[in-house]
């Protein structure tokens, strides 16, 4: 079973953060801040039971990290 990929990332027009399932490019949550978009259940929440990665973007489009929702669905046997 493969998850679903979603990114957040910063739309600097509106000035929020986004979180788009991958390929798509509706937001399937918006949020103020980086911040409340990455506070425990947060992410989670948004993804929904199925779970699914998510690619967090610094404010330059680089990727700052990547976590698995729920963690026992990250496919790496190692933390972090």
């Amino acid at each position: 079973m493969t998850l679903d990929k979603y990114t957040l990332h910063k739309d600097q027009k509106a000035d929020k953060w986004r979180l788009e399932k991958e390929g798509s490019d509706r937001a399937k949550k918006i949020f103020d801040t980086k911040e409340d978009a990455t506070k425990r259940g947060a992410l989670s929440d948004a993804i929904g039971d199925q779970g699914g990665s998510v690619r967090i973007r610094k404010i330059d489009g680089t990727i700052q990290e990547e976590r698995t929702f729920p963690r026992s669905k990250d496919p790496k046997k190692t933390p972090g």
